[in-house]
Parts: structure tokens; C-alpha cells; sequence
């Protein structure tokens, strides 16, 4: 007997890389997600469910009880009018088109919407904002992308009252890997959280239940699965 929509797991759609790919004896071009976000969602309760950057339709949003956008490149400099920075790299135009049609789709119908890193920045791009496109040359340093492949440690100051405090209480130690940040904040997004320097770390989307981006990478941190299980308990509500 089929479960009813109150005893089943939350639907959680995640947005996937498309990269040339290499496994056993292929090399093609694939949809990709490191695996971490997918066991922080089943930890947290959840189904994931991928949503490659292809075939993009935003019914596919009926069949989800929340949306996860996730890290990745960066975002194209055309997306907010900007002239491309020498450090801007690797930009994925029909993936940045696929995430901010997920997005707007996702406010509209009140899904609750997690976006990580990459996907705090498509938010605030979708919104209206725009983007520091190389942060080091804003902050004096690289402490938010120390080394390639190397995660940084990152001590981020919530806002009081909000969603974030709510959720990590007044500070919280986080894991970043990121060159680029918020720079003109979208005017439908609330600024929660703040690392040492300034850099924006946190909105959310003013009049949401719950649409959140954190700057940092929380599925790298299966000891800590605060944000993945809200998200779970709001889409949860969502379905009843």
C-alpha cells in the first residue's frame, strides 16, 4: 500500500553540476553532485532527488517538498550586468539560467528552499543583487578559499531574531570554500550572519517561511545537520 503524503519522507530536489566526466573506461559529459549533500539530506530524513541542468521545467517543483540549490562554479558575470573579473572562472550560463528559474519558482510556491555557497550567490543574483566576483581584493585575504581543494574555517556572527540565529544561535564555526561573495544584496534578502570581515554569510528571503542561503558549505559537516534536518522539518509542514 502506497504511503500517504503524511507518512512519506520529504521529496528534497538538488540542483546537480553538468561537467565533463571520467568513470571506468567512459569519458562524457554528466550530471554530477558530490555525495555529501545527498547523505546529509537522507540524515537529515529526507528523499534526494537530482535536478540536472537540462530539461529545465519548474512543474517539476509539484512533485518536491523542498529544493536545495547547490554549490559549484562561478556565476556568470552576465547574470547582474557585470564585466568578467581575470579571476572569474569556469562559469556555467545554462546551469546559472536552470538554478534562478528553480528559485524564483520555489519563492513563488512558499517551497522551502535551502541554497548553499554557489546557491546563496544565484539567490541574490535571481533577486537582483549582485556579486563581489573576487573577494580576496575586497578582504585582503584568502582565508575563504585557502588553497585549492581546501576548505576554510570560517567564524560567522548571526543576526539576532532571525531564522539563522534561530537555527546556530549566536555564532557558529563553519566550513567555506569560496572567492566570491555578495556585494549589492537583492532587496527581497534579509543579511543573517557575517563573517569577521565584513563578507555576507547568510540571507534569507524577506516574507518566506523558510528560504535560506548560507555562504558556507554545511553539507561538509555530517556532525552538524542543523540546517539539513530545518529544512526536512519545513518541508514536513509544507506537506501537511
Amino acid at each position: 500500500m502506497a504511503s500517504s503524503a503524511s507518512e512519506r519522507r520529504p521529496r528534497i530536489g538538488i540542483t546537480t553540476y553538468l561537467e565533463p566526466t571520467v568513470w571506468g573506461v567512459w569519458q562524457r559529459e554528466a550530471a554530477l553532485l558530490p555525495r555529501v549533500y545527498l547523505d546529509s539530506v537522507v540524515a537529515a530524513g529526507g528523499v534526494p532527488i537530482l535536478l540536472p541542468p537540462v530539461g529545465t521545467d519548474p512543474s517539476v517543483l509539484e512533485i518536491l517538498d523542498g529544493l536545495v540549490i547547490a554549490g559549484g562554479c562561478d556565476v556568470d558575470p552576465a547574470a547582474y550586468d557585470a564585466v568578467p573579473h581575470a579571476e572569474t572562472a569556469d562559469t556555467r550560463p545554462g546551469r546559472d539560467a536552470h538554478e534562478m528559474v528553480l528559485v524564483r519558482a520555489a519563492l513563488e510556491a512558499e517551497l522551502p528552499l535551502l541554497a548553499i555557497c554557489r546557491g546563496l550567490q544565484v539567490l541574490n543574483v535571481a533577486l537582483g543583487g549582485t556579486l563581489h566576483q573576487h573577494l580576496p581584493e575586497v578582504v585582503a585575504h584568502d582565508l575563504h578559499r585557502p588553497s585549492p581543494a581546501v576548505f576554510g574555517r570560517t567564524e560567522v556572527k548571526t543576526e539576532p531574531g532571525t531564522l539563522t540565529a534561530q537555527l546556530l544561535g549566536e555564532q557558529a564555526g563553519v566550513h567555506c570554500y569560496h572567492h566570491q561573495a555578495l556585494d549589492k544584496v537583492a532587496p527581497t534578502l534579509t543579511v543573517t550572519a557575517r563573517a569577521g570581515d565584513g563578507t555576507v554569510e547568510a540571507a534569507e528571503v524577506a516574507g518566506r517561511n523558510f528560504a535560506l542561503g548560507v555562504q558556507w558549505h554545511p553539507e561538509e559537516n555530517p556532525e552538524d545537520l542543523r540546517l539539513f534536518t530545518a529544512l526536512i522539518d519545513a518541508s514536513r509542514r509544507r506537506q501537511s
